[in-house]
Formats: structure tokens, C-alpha cells, sequence
């Protein structure tokens, strides 16, 4: 039974760790976005394109900004699932 209840708070950090990394890029998108089509809407552009590039430009500085610590919380995670299947194993 303990194994049961190790392994979904395991699944319950696994979802948090990845609403983490996911966050600010979908959010910059969403932002970008909004941004971008109140623009569309005021001016009567409507290029289905024109979007794209902002929103990629967005990404990329997002990436660039909290990469490393993005990267950090993926390692430490990766460090305690090994370190949990280590425990698992020797009971």
C-alpha cells in the first residue's frame, strides 16, 4: 500500500512540475495573442498569419529567460523519480 501512495504523490509532483515548465510559454502565447488580435480587430486585418511570428518571438524569449530554470525543475525531478525507484527497488 505504500508503494501505491509513493507512486501517485510521484504522478501528483509529475503533473505540478510540468504545469510549472508549461506556464510561461502558454501564457506569453495567450498574452501575445490577445495582444495581437485586439490589434487585428481595431485595424481589420485579418491575416491569419500575422500572428506567428510575435508569438514565436514570445516563445523564444520566454525560452530564453527561464530555460535554465525550467531545466532545473525537469533535473531535480528526474533526480527524485531515480532516487524513489532506488528505494522501491531494495524493499
Amino acid at each position: 500500500m505504500e508503494d501505491t501512495a509513493s507512486l501517485l504523490s510521484l504522478a501528483d509532483r509529475m503533473l505540478y512540475v510540468t504545469a510549472l515548465i508549461a506556464a510561461p510559454v502558454l501564457l506569453a502565447s495567450l498574452a501575445v495573442g490577445l495582444v495581437v488580435g485586439i490589434v487585428q480587430a481595431a485595424t481589420s486585418v485579418n491575416e491569419q498569419t500575422l500572428t506567428f511570428v510575435p508569438k514565436l518571438a514570445a516563445i523564444a524569449l520566454v525560452l530564453v529567460v527561464l530555460g535554465g530554470s525550467m531545466l532545473g525543475l525537469v533535473g531535480d525531478f528526474t533526480q527524485e523519480i531515480f532516487a524513489e525507484i532506488a528505494a522501491l527497488g531494495h524493499q
